[in-house]
């Protein structure tokens, strides 16, 4: 590990992200471009009016506002200088839902996805976030779902894009030499290249072949991924079994040089009720998914209930495997209860996993104890502690902490779900940055944002134009990178 730096170099992928490729003046306190929504090109749903129901809504600016009590869109176009990263943004009001209303972005005719206008009784600014636009006239649509919210301005100007500086600070203090090194690399790279990954199979996938994948890759471009993605799923007290793992850990990263990251897809009993601790469960008969068990995550955190002493059950079976990485000075960049809040919502009901049924705030008690069982029960320090978020309004609600937390992941699925291009059946090479520096956002910076998992991996056109720093790519196995409607063959070989 001591030669982590000049041995991880090779691994690299071949991309810079030339953040000097393309100039944009920085805003001297003015917008670049501000349209009253008056102005802009109303469907015929839409009304511009100066009170709602008879009730004046003071401190709009121009002649009135726009009304949207349903559907409807507001076109307007703006002309920029120079391809680059820009802002978008409205001054609004949305006093009927607490929960939200839905509006739909687009830009040049690509749906850019839906935004919940956050409830507010006085006019607000909402930010959409941060979009590519060409030089010359870009049209910008807003189209409601559902969305009954009144719209005084739009404004795009020039963004301002975070320095992606980051610290090499872990969040455990008493973090082993190596895994300092590892960090001190990984915030090294962050912001000025990408970093390559590949996930495996578990357990005897592929027919037992686990390099399935990584051969792949080599025969495709001639190098292997810097990264290689790891489950221990298998490391567990219900049907648990030596799948290898750990070995393959030890001889990536000691003999190919390589980094490793770890999840964890911790099974439960689906009938946890009649399951006794400590019996032998068929793994047919465990699951995940909250809808497939009785087990109630709310209890997991209460000291003395069966719940709570099965997960630290699974967490003894963890940190068994945890400490042999760290006897042989292995560093992992470990991402435990991922894809925490699936679908949305503070409260579980998006949830995908038995590990977030009960909610953000159970959410987080149960890294903590996690975090805390690891580090200081069984002294392990060897752990970059990667948590996975997501862009919802709740999203920030999920967050453990600054000081339980080293990197922010994003699990990238939008290629067959979550597309918004129009397009089926062929990659989906977007950079997604606007989610990239939302989730920059949510840390202030302070923590470096990865994507974690993907199916298509972006094209290097969009990383570099767009200026998308996310901190390595992770594909998913089997078809997720080897399937042509997935990926294309030609941008993995460019990249």
């Amino acid at each position: 590990m001591k030669g982590l730096v000049k041995k991880v170099s090779t691994f690299l992928i071949a991309l810079s992200l030339l953040f000097g490729f393309i100039t944009v003046p920085v805003s001297a306190g003015t917008a670049f471009f501000v349209i009253e929504s008056e102005n802009t090109r109303l469907s015929s749903e839409l009304q511009v009016v100066t009170a709602i129901y008879g009730q004046p809504k003071p401190g709009y600016s121009g002649a009135g506002f726009v009304w949207m009590q349903n559907s409807g869109t507001l076109t307007f176009d703006v002309t920029v200088p120079e391809t680059g990263m820009y802002t978008i943004s409205t001054r609004y009001m949305q006093e009927l839902s607490p929960d939200g209303r839905l509006q739909y972005l687009s830009v040049n005719g690509m749906n850019k996805g839906s935004f919940m206008l956050p409830y507010t009784t006085v006019w607000s600014d909402f930010n959409f976030g941060i979009y590519k636009l060409t030089k010359g006239s870009n049209t910008i649509q807003i189209k409601g779902g559902w969305g009954f919210a009144y719209f005084d301005t739009f404004t795009v100007d020039y963004a301002k894009l975070d320095s992606l500086i980051v610290a090499p600070t872990l969040s455990d203090s008493q973090a082993t030499p190596e895994t300092k090194i590892l960090m001190k690399y990984l915030t090294e790279v962050y912001g000025k290249h990408i970093i390559s990954g590949q996930q495996e199979i578990y357990g005897g996938g592929n027919n037992g072949n686990p390099e399935l994948e990584f051969d792949w890759i080599y025969n495709l471009t001639g190098k292997y991924p810097a990264i290689r993605g790891f489950d221990f799923m298998n490391y567990n007290p219900l049907y648990g079994w030596e799948d290898g793992t750990t070995n393959r850990i030890i001889n990536w990263v000691n003999n190919k040089n390589g980094i490793a990251t770890g999840c964890w897809h911790i099974t439960v009993p689906k009938d946890f009720n009649s399951y006794k601790l400590g019996e032998f469960v068929d793994w047919q008969k465990t699951t995940y998914k909250p809808t497939e068990t009785n087990f109630k995550t709310a209890n997991a955190v209460i000291p003395g209930t069966k719940e709570y002493q099965y997960v630290m059950m699974t967490i003894d079976n963890l940190a068994e495997q945890l400490l042999i990485l760290q006897q042989n000075n292995i560093p992992i960049i470990f991402r435990p209860y991922h894809e925490a809040e699936g679908n949305g919502g503070a409260n579980g009901e998006g949830a995908w996993f038995w590990w977030a049924s009960a909610g953000a705030k159970v959410y987080k008690q149960l890294w903590e104890m996690l975090y805390t069982r690891l580090t200081k029960d069984y002294g392990l320090h060897n752990l970059i502690w990667t948590y996975n978020s997501y862009v919802y309004s709740t999203s920030p609600a999920w967050y453990p902490g600054d000081n339980m937390v080293d990197i922010v992941g994003y699990d990238k699925y939008n290629t067959v779900y979550n597309r918004y291009d129009g397009l089926s059946g062929v990659p989906n090479e977007d950079a997604i940055t606007t989610i990239f520096y939302q989730l920059v956002d949510l840390t202030s910076g302070k923590k470096m944002v990865a994507m974690t998992e993907n199916d298509t991996v972006p094209s290097l056109q969009n990383l570099t134009e767009e200026k998308s720093g996310w901190l390595y790519f992770c594909p998913w196995y089997g078809e997720y990178l080897m399937s042509s409607a997935n990926n294309y063959p030609k941008t993995l070989k460019e990249l």
